[in-house]
């Protein structure tokens, strides 16, 4: 039966563990996976990785790009009708720290604008348990933050059922994780699996109208737009919000920072208790990309 399962893996390396559990245990319920992993353990699995990847690289094939695994992109939705000609850009959440009545506040927005389109910024969750830095000893374990993270994140659901969604640096920490533990990438499940969001795209990066969506980590959004020559929106930088052109003879360009919507009285914030405060807004964009501009919650 291992043989059997080593082989099937090798012929269908897409498939999920679920899938393969299925294939081979059919009906077994919520016991396919311990079924699976019983008979095949994660030390033969990276064995066999290891050993593939070998015969890849003896084979002349394109060595594996670790930069890239260590950031596992998640599986995009099919291409869905989508109407870009009024976009709302919903900053930073953290959850589940995000601030008391932000999704309020994004979603008479969403009203007052008629918004065809809903874009999530990135670090929907904040994963404070796993950060890389020193993490607070009183703080909830990672259990009870995710079923929290999770529960809130049920509510931007139901308000945005369809939406994109960049993945943000925070969101990616237990993918880094994983990476630093040694699992492969195929026993990683999508986010949109883990937060319960069916109808929500995860993603990288995002152009709509000539103008690029991305969660933004080395440069500010003023930056980033002269270094790709594109309009650029961006979040990260939660005490930004503004709106900045570069105008030439033949080209206009802006970028965008989108302010936030964290609750800078949470403990998963004590880092930036010095900082500046947090700019509370979101991004609206209307005209097929023309006009630009940011809300701000009122405080």
């Amino acid at each position: 039966m291992k043989d059997e399962i080593v082989s099937y893996i090798q012929k269908h390396k897409g498939k999920t563990t679920k899938e393969i559990a299925e294939h081979f245990f059919p009906g077994q319920g919520v016991k396919k996976k311990d079924i699976i992993n019983g008979i095949i353990n994660r030390n033969d699995l990276r064995k066999f990785i290891r050993k593939e990847s070998r015969s890849s690289q003896e084979n002349g094939m394109k060595k594996v790009n670790i930069r890239a695994y260590k950031n596992v992109r998640q599986k995009e939705l099919p291409p869905k009708t989508v109407n870009p000609s009024r976009i709302l850009v919903i900053g930073d959440l953290h959850e589940p720290f995000s601030k008391p009545g932000y999704l309020a506040f994004c979603k008479r927005v969403y009203r007052k604008y008629d918004i065809t389109h809903v874009i999530f910024i990135g670090d929907i969750i904040d994963n404070h348990f796993a950060s890389y830095h020193e993490t607070d000893p009183d703080g909830l374990g990672g259990k009870h933050e995710l079923d929290l993270a999770i529960q809130n994140v049920g509510k931007w659901v139901k308000a945005f059922p369809h939406a994109d969604v960049i993945i943000g640096n925070h969101d990616r920490l237990i993918l880094r994780k994983a990476f630093t533990g040694g699992i492969p990438s195929m026993w990683i499940k999508d986010f949109r699996d883990v937060l319960n969001a069916p109808g929500w795209n995860f993603t990288e990066r995002m152009v709509y109208n000539d103008i690029q969506f991305i969660h933004g980590l080395g440069s500010r959004a003023r930056a980033q737009c002269r270094k790709d020559l594109m309009s650029t929106v961006q979040g990260h930088f939660h005490t930004d919000a503004y709106v900045e052109y570069v105008v030439g003879q033949n080209f206009k360009i802006f970028g965008m920072q989108t302010g936030c919507g964290v609750d800078r009285k949470s403990y998963a914030m004590a880092y930036a208790c010095n900082w500046p405060k947090q700019a509370i807004a979101v991004g609206v964009i209307l005209e097929d990309g023309e006009l630009p501009f940011n809300v701000m919650m009122p405080m």
